[in-house]
């Protein structure tokens, strides 16, 4: 590990600017965030009306923005200065931004990343791809953000908790104080691993948890489903290296909890409007935004049989997103299963 990398990444000097990349509904909060911190804070847009709009009337997508936030359509802009960087990019194009990133991004760089999700074509986690597109920086002290967190909640200053986590502890403490105010909380986690499983699942369980509602089928069911979701998380986790604990914390259970019981979730609604019998894209149309929970799913199922483990909650989803499954036919297809001990964990054999 460079100790020169380490000792500047752990010192964000209050002066330096801070980059957002993008300035999508989390990017905004997130900057919201630093510029109530007293951060110099530049969010970049590809969308030349977006940034004008935030500049100029201090507003986009539907949220008031600090005048303090500046916007630039040139990513070299965004990150001149700076001594950290918020990646708020989807994990669709996360490896793309990161690439664009790599010749303007100066070694010592704390980078954080705020996405929820793998990539799809090779299952990697966020930090992977960040550590292979930005070589200058070390792997050890890429940081992940994760834990309930609406952005709708956060930019109007609602009472917030995050989890932060780095294998370099030092790289996540510089996240926590770069973030942390009164209504935002921020904890540090050695877990990466897990931060970011936990993180990317949930989205998965909050799909089931939109269809059993729009299925109609009550408390009961939705309980069971958190319950066996957060099982089928923890064992996933831990089959790829993460503490089972961190399911139990913020990237855990909080998140699962916020995601599957909230009218702001994205992908709770895009499973209660395929209980209604609409097709995916038409959902996914509807929907608006980046539906991070059915790419997940995808990756899920794979991760399942390449770690050998049981997720059947994930293997049902699958089947209702990809192969026309009925929603009714999955729920029923998991209630029937062979019964078991709750704190079984069978495993699949390996694909």
């Amino acid at each position: 590990m460079n100790d020169a990398s380490v000792t500047n990444a752990a010192n964000v000097s209050n002066d330096a600017n801070v980059a957002v990349i993008v300035a999508g509904t989390w990017g905004l909060a997130l900057a919201g965030v630093l510029a109530d911190n007293g951060r110099r804070v530049t969010i970049w847009t590809r969308n030349e009306h977006q940034a004008r709009e935030i500049n100029e009337a201090h507003h986009s997508k539907g949220m008031r923005l600090s005048p303090h936030i500046r916007a630039t359509v040139s990513l070299a802009d965004a990150l001149s200065g700076a001594g950290a960087v918020i990646v708020a990019a989807p994990s669709a194009a996360m490896r793309e931004v990161a690439g664009q990133m790599r010749p303007l991004v100066a070694e010592g760089t704390l980078v954080i990343h705020a996405a929820k999700g793998f990539e799809a074509a090779t299952r990697k986690r966020m930090s992977t791809v960040l550590a292979e597109e930005l070589p200058q920086c070390d792997p050890a002290d890429i940081v992940a953000l994760s834990g309930p967190s609406h952005a709708e909640e956060v930019a109007v200053r609602r009472p917030t908790t995050v989890v932060v986590a780095a294998q370099n502890l030092r790289a996540a403490e510089a996240a926590q104080d770069l973030l942390i105010n009164s209504y935002f909380r921020v904890y540090t986690n050695p877990d990466i691993i897990g931060v970011e499983v936990g993180g990317a699942l949930k989205n998965i369980i909050a799909l089931g948890a939109g269809l059993s509602d729009g299925l109609g089928f009550g408390d009961n069911a939705k309980a069971a489903l958190l319950t066996r979701g957060l099982a089928e998380m923890s064992r996933l986790g831990a089959a790829m290296g993460a503490n089972p604990l961190t399911f139990a914390g913020l990237a855990g259970v909080g998140d699962l909890v916020v995601t599957c019981t909230s009218s702001h979730s994205r992908n709770w609604r895009a499973g209660y409007l395929l209980a209604q019998g609409k097709p995916l894209s038409d959902v996914l149309k509807e929907v608006g935004m980046v539906v991070e929970g059915v790419k997940t799913t995808e990756a899920a199922f794979a991760l399942s049989r390449q770690y050998g483990v049981s997720m059947p909650i994930a293997s049902e989803l699958h089947q209702v997103l990809f192969a026309g499954k009925p929603p009714q036919a999955a729920v029923h297809d998991l209630m029937k299963r062979v019964r078991t001990h709750e704190m079984e964990e069978t495993a699949l054999p390996p694909a």
